[in-house]
């Protein structure tokens, strides 16, 4: 069986508990306007990737992973790839790697439910609590999110909450009870991080001939993050 991957990073600490090894899975059906990797949206882009490469690559990083460590497959949207995602956890559950998913909340079809029971961690990201916006954010509909919610829930999945602050689209002290109002309904969260809005993906748009949406956004103050952390409850 083969996937499609955009890339691998190595030694990666921000993808999860512990060090891990990051597969950023080619193609996504969102839009989202601070997207950082639009070279990841077209689903034939990047390379072919077998599952003995998924392996090899996590199995070179075990030394460094102890006891929080493993692998993330992120995006794009990996669950883009539902049946490749799933083998390639089950090869790795016989190393004794553990594995988590890095999802969007903008996709599910009739393969994310074995894909999520298999997994240890999902990395979910809200991008906006509320419908409309959610869609304004992102170009797709919230329902996957729900359904998307529903089986993490059913599988018992432990979940990572990441939502991304933008200045004038989500950065105000409503928008962060409205989060805490949302995650609620998610069972098993072991953490939720606040992350701040950059431009570094700007110069990426130019070369790639892609319009930057939030162009002139600034990017979003460090003091003005770290008072809306203090506000969130799980």
């Amino acid at each position: 069986m083969k996937g499609r991957l955009h890339s691998i990073e190595t030694f990666g600490a921000v993808d999860g508990p512990g060090i891990r090894t990051v597969f950023f899975m080619q193609g996504c059906p969102a839009r989202c306007l601070y997207c950082h990797n639009p070279d990841s949206w077209d689903p034939a882009g990047g390379r072919d990737i077998e599952i003995d490469e998924i392996v090899h690559w996590a199995v070179r990083g075990m030394p460094y992973y102890g006891d929080k460590g493993g692998v993330t497959f992120s995006g794009g949207e990996p669950l883009l790839q539902g049946p490749f995602i799933t083998e390639a956890m089950k090869a790795l559950k016989k190393e004794g790697i553990t594995s988590a998913i890095d999802a969007s909340g903008t996709y599910v079809d009739e393969y994310t439910d074995e894909a999520v029971a298999e997994c240890d961690l999902v990395l979910l990201d809200i991008k906006h609590p509320d419908a409309e916006r959610f869609k304004i954010v992102t170009g797709r509909d919230q329902e996957t999110l729900y359904r998307l919610v529903d089986i993490i829930n059913r599988h018992d999945r432990h979940v990572w909450i990441r939502n991304v602050v933008v200045p004038d689209i989500n950065d105000t002290e409503e928008d962060i009870e409205a989060l805490n109002d949302f995650i609620k309904n998610i069972k098993n969260i072991d953490k939720v991080e606040l992350l701040g809005y950059h431009t570094m993906a700007v110069q990426k748009y130019g070369k790639l001939g892609i319009t930057y949406r939030l162009k002139g956004v600034p990017p979003m103050d460090a003091d003005r993050l770290a008072e809306l952390k203090k506000l969130v409850r799980y």
